[in-house]
């Protein structure tokens, strides 16, 4: 299937307003380049019935972290990982996100703003999202959340993260209810079939791809097919928690998102997994105007009905 009417429409507003690639700058000038460009507008924030900002202990320093608590009362709760390659974007890009999965889920949304490479190498990332993990259930009272209804969140780098995130704390006993994983980046080698398929592909293809892991894992402790680098080469995906997979058609990750969800399938995982045709990668921040982007948090949210 061609792109969709209204992704053509996307791309052509952010071509006429000069919109750079996303490596078209260092790590630290792309941050605030593109936190503007993609920070959620005022008018576009749903009111949510309350939203406090937190600071999480974390190894060597602390983390910044949002809760959106969509009504009065304890609340199952979702901790959420933003995407952005594991170097750009924060909690003011997923804003409105974040702010529509709490209104329509009913439960409270954590947004973490973990540390960012190349600052920080794999693993640090992923051990910053378990110890906020880890934060939440140790102060639930405080944040009035029930952390026996617990879910994670994440997209594209955050769906890496996420699914990292599970993998630890099924190996710490601690229970997780479901992970919400959308076009998650779960294979570091680049070597699913749609990483070439989709290589120039809009916003984010293989060079992307590539760029993006250069920052994250040169220098790093760990190699590409490492487990919380590349969730898809665990050793074992038995016991982890169950699992909403979403892929983009016009996306380099599809086939490895795809492929994770048949990995977790295959070991007694309960799984939902679907495909989004005539999108491409970050179509889940643009639903205002691309209609499968309010689709896929319908879709999020059934899922989290069924699982919480």
């Amino acid at each position: 299937m061609p792109l969709s009417a209204e992704s053509l429409a996307v791309l052509d507003v952010l071509q006429k307003n000069g919109v750079q690639p996303l490596t078209a700058f260092p790590p630290a000038e792309g941050r605030a380049y593109f936190n503007a460009v993609f920070a959620t507008r005022p008018e576009d924030q749903e009111p949510v019935a309350s939203v406090r900002e937190l600071t999480i202990p974390v190894a060597g320093g602390e983390i910044r972290a949002r809760l959106y608590a969509p009504k009065v009362g304890k609340l199952p709760v979702l901790v959420h990982y933003h995407g952005g390659g594991w170097v750009l974007m924060g909690l003011e890009t997923h804003d409105g996100y974040c702010r529509q999965l709490a209104n329509a889920s009913g439960a409270a949304v954590i947004a973490v703003e973990y540390r960012k490479a190349p600052e920080f190498k794999a693993p640090v990332l992923a051990e910053d999202c378990f110890a906020a993990l880890k934060w939440v259930i140790a102060n639930a009272a405080d944040l009035n959340v029930d952390t026996a209804r617990l879910g994670v969140v994440g997209d594209s780098a955050g769906g890496n993260l996420a699914a990292a995130v599970t993998l630890m704390a099924r190996d710490a006993g601690i229970p997780i209810k479901c992970q919400v994983l959308t076009y998650p980046a779960v294979d570091a080698t680049l070597s699913a079939a749609s990483i070439q398929e989709n290589k120039q592909a809009p916003l984010l293809g293989e060079a992307e791809m590539k760029w993006f892991y250069g920052y994250y894992l040169d220098g790093a402790s760990v190699d590409a097919r490492h487990p919380l680098v590349s969730p898809l080469f665990a050793s074992s995906h038995a016991g982890l928690p169950a699992a909403f997979v979403s892929t983009a058609e016009f996306d380099p990750l599809r086939d490895e998102g795809e492929a994770y969800a048949k990995q977790l399938a295959a070991a007694g995982v309960t799984v939902e997994a679907k495909r989004y045709n005539s999108v491409f990668h970050g179509f889940m921040l643009m639903s205002k105007i691309i209609p499968e982007g309010r689709q896929l948090l319908a879709d999020q949210v059934a899922f989290l009905a069924r699982q919480l």
